[in-house]
């Protein structure tokens, strides 16, 4: 599209530093917290994962929507971000799976972008600075006016935005990740006895539960706020603790539930916000990161293994928290060292800061899910004892 036709559009930091660009998606303005993603692919799974619910993603990939969109990479119904900024836009992507352009998608779910900006010079300020809240308006292009709307937002730390992203209903998932992707046709091998699994969504990805459903597991996904006499109803064989948006001290709910679930003695997988509940539930703390991870090439790992991983989040487990007489560390972020793993000494429970699902990302750590898997049919087997 000729930038004589572009709507002009403007970004405003908390801080008051200002950006001028070009609008694409929808037009309108939308307030959220800045944070950057250093993937080289996989936009559409980063504008639909719902752990991104409340934050506007800056894109440092420069050029965005060369392979359009398509249903099969959504990792959930719509887009979750608030917004989104690039570099340089492709109008007319060039994709034998694409059915819709990234400007026409995010048009159509009510979500506005930016681009034409310095997208490194920003990416340096949040990285200096921190993680912020910011605007971008097509409607309000004074500095001014703008600023104060972003600065009366409230903040990342302390917001629970598990409940915009949750599950309304109980429902079952069934399909597998499709044959013609599968990158692990092992998944599948000895899953001839069905294992239940209940997923309490703090905001799920669709790829998460494909991989439970490739290594044979029945999926029974239910709302964060279930109670735990609920989910034990469904006499599950292991519970799975979902990714989520937000500040996970805040989803007091979901805490709550997770201890409870500990004194069944259930095996318990939790991932990202998963693994943050669990912790808490455990009783460790988080804070928040200055800029978190976001990316597809984390390294993470203890004891000469490494894994390079997909990781988004903005909070992490205080390792001086941790009970170290039930819990122990199975992974550190290699980058910084904060935790990335956490395995209980005495219970089926683990979990991991980053995403073994990737979408996008490296299948590093696909054997958690075996594992996973494992757990569950060894509590199985000494029940039968």
């Amino acid at each position: 599209m000729p930038l004589s036709d572009a709507i002009p559009a403007l970004l405003v930091l908390a801080d008051g530093t200002a950006y001028r660009g070009w609008s694409f998606g929808a037009t309108g303005t939308t307030i959220g917290e800045v944070v950057f993603n250093t993937g080289m692919t996989g936009y559409q799974e980063v504008l639909t994962d719902p752990s991104y619910c409340g934050q506007i993603v800056l894109f440092t990939y420069p050029e965005l929507g060369n392979t359009g969109v398509n249903p099969e990479d959504e990792e959930s119904a719509r887009p979750q971000v608030r917004g989104a900024i690039a570099r340089n836009v492709c109008y007319k992507p060039s994709n034998w799976r694409s059915t819709q352009s990234l400007p026409d998608y995010l048009k159509q779910h009510q979500i506005p972008g930016i681009f034409g900006i310095d997208t490194r010079a920003l990416t340096r300020k949040i990285r200096m600075y921190g993680a912020m809240n910011g605007g971008i308006s097509t409607e309000i292009l004074d500095e001014a006016e703008l600023l104060e709307q972003v600065q009366a937002a409230p903040s990342m730390s302390g917001l629970n935005l598990v409940r915009e992203v949750t599950t309304s209903q109980v429902y079952e998932w069934s399909d597998p990740t499709t044959s013609i992707w599968e990158f692990n046709p092992e998944a599948r091998v000895n899953n001839q006895e069905s294992l239940t699994v209940v997923a309490l969504d703090f905001g799920v990805k669709r790829n998460i539960l494909r991989r439970l459903a490739s290594y044979g597991c029945r999926v029974i996904v239910v709302p964060a706020d279930t109670p735990p006499e609920e989910i034990l109803k469904y006499n599950p064989d292991g519970i799975f603790l979902s990714n989520g948006p937000g500040d996970p001290s805040a989803v007091t709910e979901g805490i709550t539930t997770a201890k409870a679930l500990l004194e069944s003695q259930k095996p318990m997988f939790g991932i990202c916000m998963g693994h943050q509940i669990l912790g808490h539930a455990l009783g460790a703390e988080t804070f928040k990161l200055k800029f978190g991870h976001r990316g597809l090439n984390q390294p993470a790992g203890l004891q000469q293994r490494v894994e390079i991983t997909s990781q988004n989040h903005s909070f992490a487990i205080d390792p001086d928290s941790l009970p170290e007489a039930a819990v122990e560390i199975s992974h550190l972020n290699l980058n910084d060292r904060t935790v990335a793993g956490l395995r209980h000494k005495s219970l089926p429970v683990f979990s991991v800061q980053y995403h073994p699902e990737a979408s996008p990302g490296p299948h590093d750590a696909d054997y958690l899910f075996a594992q996973f898997v494992q757990e569950m049919r060894a509590a199985k087997q000494g029940a039968r004892v």
